[in-house]
């Protein structure tokens, strides 16, 4: 065995002049070659490392909801007690059938359908931006809420449970496709990536404006696809999977279409209302 390593060595590895000017250059191409496969994907140097530089995808400026399905859950406040697509346990259900919106009220909890397991499917219009390298802002005009999508990791202590909960995001980066995006089918899909998010220490609130209720326990993940329509328009399609042990037999899975704008046109920020 020594000597067959002896032969390879002396046939196949280069044999230069010790402290030669050869060697030299061959260990410089060596740790050159070796800090470029170092390199994160998606660019290099300072960019690679800086969300909001490396985005494969740009998810900036005014979008608005297009209503193609669940029509009577979205654009109305359904019956109290219509629960119907949403997977409610025994408890779940009792909570949706005791729903008092005039309760609601005096308590001050008007914004309790505005939740983010729900604000992504309130008709309106949304408004993204880039609060910094690090974090991207969702403002809504409906409820007047705003969302954080914090890129890295979360700290160790994420203070109290709200309404929009702690969002963690991150990139996925793909081969460019034909087809729509994160198990999401669409035409003429973009190429280049996703945003995936995560959110936890959520308050309870609604997943439907009539009371379909949701826990402090629940965790929510989302997938944000780009699709461009051969006419030219943009579409962002949010996947959104809601995980609840406390209330839900199974994830509530739902898909949001927001068409972009190419202004503010209509942007018009409303209070939250419990009815």
């Amino acid at each position: 065995m020594i000597l067959i390593n002896s032969w390879l060595r002396f046939f196949f590895l280069p044999r230069f002049p010790a402290g030669g000017p050869w060697l030299r250059f061959f260990m410089l191409g060596a740790s050159l070659a070796a800090v470029l496969h170092a390199q994160p994907p998606g660019g290099r140097g300072a960019s690679a490392a800086n969300p909001r530089l490396s985005a494969p995808i740009d998810l900036t400026g005014y979008w608005v909801s297009i209503v193609s399905e669940d029509w009577r859950f979205r654009m109305f406040t359904p019956p109290k007690g219509d629960t119907f697509g949403v997977p409610l346990n025994a408890e779940g259900t009792n909570l949706a059938n005791a729903w008092d919106p005039a309760k609601d009220e005096a308590a001050g909890e008007q914004c309790k359908s505005y939740g983010m397991p729900a604000i992504m499917r309130v008709p309106g219009r949304f408004h993204i931006t880039w609060q910094d390298d690090n974090t991207l802002k969702i403002e809504t005009d409906a409820g007047r809420q705003t969302r954080l999508l914090h890129f890295g990791d979360p700290p160790a202590r994420l203070g109290s449970p709200s309404l929009q909960g702690y969002s963690s995001a991150s990139w996925l980066r793909v081969a460019a496709r034909s087809r729509g995006g994160e198990g999401q089918p669409g035409a003429a899909g973009s190429g280049g990536g996703s945003l995936k998010v995560t959110t936890t220490n959520l308050r309870p609130g609604y997943l439907r404006k009539n009371g379909v209720p949701y826990s402090d326990k629940t965790t929510v993940t989302e997938f944000y696809d780009i699709v461009h329509e051969p006419g030219g328009a943009d579409w962002v399609v949010v996947k959104t999977i809601v995980n609840d042990p406390a209330y839900l037999t199974e994830p509530f899975i739902t898909s949001t279409n927001l068409r972009k704008q190419s202004d503010s046109s209509g942007w018009n920020p409303t209070a939250c209302a419990a009815r």
